[in-house]
């Protein structure tokens, strides 16, 4: 008789969770995996996948505007959001029923409710008691409100914003990262009176600074309002809408406040302290380099352990734990250089060291860098300029950071960052033909050293 009722219990079923539970569950073992919610997790159901449909939506405007000096006649357009997020609700759907497939098909068994752990070994869902070797926490990250914040009822997170009921004429973002920089374009896309406030000198905290300035500048140009070094210190609900009360004292209406302040590990009510399982001051599951943690039969991997919190690094990681416990591989996910992309408009992507942190090491730096307007936006006398900019090792010539912000620098970043991973150098990077005429030659043709006075 088997001691227990499972090889695996895994609690949440996002990318990380069924990823592990379908590898593990391929390789033989009796798999189990809770989900409170519906199966996807962020990513799928309110995140990078829901968001991205709402990217490609709100880029028509700005196509639609240069179409003409392309020999299009567009004329007289208008956005339905109801009908958008209808079809965005069905795709969101299909996806969820994929990801529930592939578990059943893997031969993993799927959970409905909240998992919680009574012991190393023993957790309940819904008052259902279940055993398991091996735990697998993948619960993920949930959007926070400030809990100072008068008012705060009144804001809602990016969770809310993907099934708002009516489009807003006017919204008022409060932060600088990834999601608020994409709520930004979205809003200011679809034609909504689109204001950015942050606390911080520049949007994009961790970001390359050259990076972080270019797309204040081109989100300023497209038309959302950008206001740094401030935040709101009261929400207020009036006839007029939601009044933000601003730390330089000044106020803002709008018919939606947006908060993107940050997001909390998803570890409460999970039974983590009766399991003996350590979280650091921010409630994250404390991990070695295979994501075990401080209990020997228990793991995490995901946002929940907030190391990078991008959904391929929590597939990566759940991969790489399936590897070592159920496939016999030991193997452990190496974190360093993982490339990332902010959809923004115009979008980012990044891989590597910036150069402030190149240089604080204390070694030469050499930058290269080119900022020009791509070949599509001087046909149709567009202003909108794009950032390319490489950081070199002084000694070893190697590349240590590629930075691209303009139309397709995801795409680019993701080749940029087989490269920079792999160590090459400037020279070798050089040795590339140009691909012509595109906007990623310029990568490979950067020859002269950029000298910051040239500003």
């Amino acid at each position: 008789m088997a001691r227990y009722d499972y090889d695996l219990f895994v609690i949440g079923a996002g990318s990380g969770g069924v990823r592990a539970a379908r590898l593990a569950a391929m390789s033989g073992a009796r798999v189990a995996v809770a989900e409170e919610h519906r199966v996807g997790g962020t990513c799928v159901i309110r995140g990078c996948i829901p968001k991205k449909f709402m990217v490609y939506a709100s880029e028509f405007s700005y196509h639609f505007k240069g179409a003409a000096d392309f020999g299009w006649s567009v004329g007289k357009t208008s956005f339905d959001w109801p009908a958008f997020i209808n079809r965005k609700d069905i795709e969101i759907a299909r996806l969820s029923g994929v990801y529930v497939a592939n578990l059943q098909n893997a031969g993993a068994t799927l959970l409905h409710g909240r998992a919680r752990l009574i012991d190393a070994h023993t957790l309940t869902i819904d008052g259902q008691s279940v055993t398991a070797d091996k735990v697998l926490i993948a619960t993920g990250a949930w959007p926070t409100l400030p809990a100072d914040l008068p008012g705060s009822e009144h804001a809602i997170t990016s969770n809310e914003a993907f099934h708002l009921e009516a489009l807003p004429r006017r919204a008022v973002i409060a932060g600088g990262g990834y999601i608020a920089t994409e709520f930004a374009g979205i809003f200011n896309g679809l034609g909504v009176e689109t204001t950015l406030v942050y606390r911080g000198p520049m949007i994009l905290r961790g970001f390359d600074d050259d990076v972080r300035a270019q797309l204040t500048r081109e989100l300023e140009r497209r038309g959302v309002k950008v206001i740094v070094g401030c935040h709101q210190t009261k929400l207020e609900k009036t006839a007029k809408g939601i009044v933000s009360h601003l730390s330089s004292g000044h106020k803002l209406s709008s018919d939606v406040a947006l908060f993107a302040t940050g997001r909390a590990p998803n570890t409460g009510d999970l039974g983590l302290e009766a399991a003996g399982v350590a979280v650091n001051d921010v409630g994250a599951v404390i991990v070695d380099d295979y994501s075990r943690t401080n209990i020997a039969n228990i793991w995490a991997v995901g946002d929940v352990t907030d190391r990078i919190n991008l959904t391929p690094v929590a597939i990566r990681e759940a991969a790489a734990f399936a590897s070592t416990e159920f496939q016999g591989k030991p193997v452990a996910f190496d974190h360093r250089d993982v490339a990332s992309a902010v959809f923004s408009q115009p979008p980012v992507g990044s891989v590597g060291l910036s150069e402030a942190q190149a240089r604080q090491g204390g070694g030469k730096v050499i930058v290269y860098r080119a900022l020009f307007r791509p070949m599509k936006a001087t046909f149709h006398g567009g202003e909108e300029k794009m950032l390319m900019k490489l950081i070199v090792d002084g000694e070893s010539e190697r590349v240590l950071g590629c930075h691209i912000v303009g139309p397709d620098a995801p795409e680019m970043i993701q080749m940029a960052a087989i490269a920079v991973r792999m160590g090459i150098t400037k020279a070798q990077w050089d040795e590339t033909c140009a691909v012509h005429p595109t906007a990623g030659e310029e990568l490979v043709t950067m020859r002269e050293p950029y000298v910051p006075s040239e500003l």
